[in-house]
């Protein structure tokens, strides 16, 4: 017994130390792992009967094997070997399938699977690919700004933790970016980190921008490959702030130069089309070949029509780059001749003029007493109605806020006329009489009788209008009478006077009266006479009532008898 078990023994010992060389011809079998994950590895061979056990082992670099697993087929036990880059992170099922759990990079090697009998050695190889994808890529130590037609590091793109390595690609505005000398300069670089394995992969961009560069949206991308192939992760956009020389100055004026009118403030604004713009610029006024520093903005203060002209400006230190723009001041003067109160006699003439002088045509309107007259007034013979407030209105419609106006007072004076009526009234029983007044100022009107030299007070007046008004008194009077009328303002006083005849009026009213009482008297005679006449018929109609009654009577009894001498005969 013991003779055929050291030969037997001995035989397991030399087919596990020559396994390398009595390999099954299965071929290569590749397992591809993300990492992190757990890698399994089916053991590929059919299960011979007489099996003793399995074993489980990898290749070193130099073809040294390292076992790391082993399972009895009749025990069902399972033992690790001591490898402590394995510890606690294997496990081998009843199907003799070995799983590594948290896959590392070093765990890329060619493993092993052996199935052992008594005469044989079973093999079937696994190789263990570990794949690791990288971080989103990222661009940093972005430039601040770029400068066209100048060749500026624009940024690094990175993208750690990558295995294997990955490739990194530049874009412009979705489009790859190609190597172009004196234009784009790519560098990449890639490190490994010795405890991890893993890379990190940057890729540095220099550019020349021009000006089609703003707003354009760069971004990179990086290129690996998984367990499923070949992948590719882009970065977020990054927009780059380009810097351009300016090749172009305006001017502006505020407020609008159309509008722009004496006594305003002007602000010359200067622009440069480049970016950053320029900040300082040389301002020229009109008559002024020097120019004057300021900052992109130059302030002139309560203007005057003499600021009318050309104004330039330019980039200080290229002064050919100029601007300019043409600035007109509008005015607008108005002189009223005569102005102010003027006082003027009746019947004067007064020539008026309203000169207008301004930047561009004006309207001009004239009012009085605030109602618009239809053409300018003119005076070759004042009246009374003349008089009142003129005012002489001129305005620039182009031009908010400018307009002017100057007043005529005109005060028409004249000393007073008196022009006296009579009226009778039609029963003549009364005479009206009327003082016609003209004059300015307002004269005062008084009456009185002539001889007696007493005043009568109780008079009714009109309104003064247009410098006239008058003054009337209704009288009575049972003699002739002269009445006076006194008109006086401060210029003069002037007295008329009326005759008024009372004959013709007493004899009117004499006829009137003895007219009145012959008809009143004829009126009470026509009134008895028919009084006596109705009494006298009122008698005689009473006794004819009482005769006719009574022959009525007759007539109706010789009816009867008539009746009666019928009826007998028959």
């Amino acid at each position: 017994m013991e003779s055929k078990a050291a030969p037997s023994c001995r035989l397991l010992f030399c087919l596990l130390i020559s396994a390398a060389v009595l390999r099954p011809g299965l071929g290569q079998y590749t397992v591809n792992s993300a990492y992190g994950d757990t890698i399994i590895m089916p053991c590929r061979l059919d299960v011979p009967q007489n099996l003793m056990f399995s074993k489980w082992k990898y290749e070193k670099p130099d073809g040294s094997p390292v076992f790391i697993a082993f399972r009895s087929s009749t025990k069902r036990s399972v033992q690790y070997d001591d490898v402590p880059e394995y510890k606690d992170r294997l496990s081998l099922s009843e199907n003799y399938t070995l799983s590594i759990s948290n896959a590392r990079i070093s765990d890329e090697k060619r493993f092993v699977c052996m199935l052992v009998t008594e005469d044989n050695v079973f093999e079937a190889p696994t190789v263990v690919k570990v794949f690791k994808q990288p971080s989103k890529p990222e661009i940093v130590n972005k430039a601040l700004f770029l400068e066209t037609e100048q060749l500026k590091k624009l940024g690094d793109c990175i993208s750690k933790d990558s295995y294997p390595d990955g490739n990194i690609t530049w874009y412009r505005d979705g489009k790859v970016l190609q190597p172009l000398e004196g234009e784009v300069v790519i560098i990449f670089k890639k490190q490994m980190d010795p405890v991890t394995q893993l890379y990190t992969m940057t890729s540095s961009l220099e550019y020349k921008t021009t000006k089609a560069d703003i707003q354009m949206p760069f971004t990179c991308s990086v290129t690996y490959y998984g367990p499923t192939g070949e992948k590719t992760v882009p970065s977020e956009q990054a927009v780059f702030d380009i810097y351009y020389p300016t090749e172009q100055v305006t001017i502006q004026v505020l407020p609008p130069k159309n509008a722009i009118k004496e006594g305003d403030n002007i602000t010359l604004k200067c622009i440069g089309n480049g970016n950053p713009p320029p900040e300082e610029f040389l301002f020229y006024l009109p008559g002024q070949p020097e120019g004057i520093r300021s900052s992109n903005t130059y302030t002139l203060t309560d203007v005057r029509r003499n600021a009318t002209g050309d104004y330039k400006c330019s980039l200080i230190d290229k002064k050919s780059m100029i601007a300019s723009t043409a600035i007109t001041v509008h005015y607008l003067d108005l002189s009223l001749n005569p102005s102010g109160e003027v006082t003027k006699q009746i019947g004067d003439a007064l020539p008026v003029s309203c000169t207008i002088s301004a930047s561009r045509n004006a309207t001009v309107v004239w009012m009085k007493d605030n109602i618009r007259l239809r053409s300018s007034p003119s005076f070759s013979s004042l009246h009374y109605q003349d008089a009142g407030n003129y005012v002489c209105e001129t305005a620039l419609q182009e031009v908010e806020g400018l307009k002017k106006s100057e007043s005529l007072t005109l005060i028409v004076e004249g000393k007073p006329q008196i022009k006296m009526t009579k009226k009778t009234d039609p029963s003549g029983l009364s005479k009206t009489i009327i003082c016609h007044v003209e004059g300015f100022p307002k004269p005062a009107i008084q009456w009185t009788i002539t001889g007696s030299g007493s005043v009568i007070n109780q008079t009714e007046e009109s309104p003064y209008i247009n410098g006239r008004y008058y003054s009337k008194i209704i009288i009575s009077p049972e003699e002739n009478v002269t009445l006076t009328c006194t008109a006086e303002n401060q210029l003069e006083r002037t007295v008329n006077s009326l005759n008024v005849s009372a004959n013709e009026n007493r004899e009117k009213v004499n006829d009137q009266a003895k007219l009145i009482v012959g008809i009143v008297v004829g009126l009470l005679l026509a009134a008895l006479v028919a009084g006596v006449v109705y009494w006298l018929y009122v008698k005689k109609s009473k006794t004819a009532s009482k005769h006719v009654n009574k022959d009525l009577g007759n007539m109706e009894e010789n009816k009867k008898l008539e009746e009666n001498n019928h009826k007998t005969e028959a």
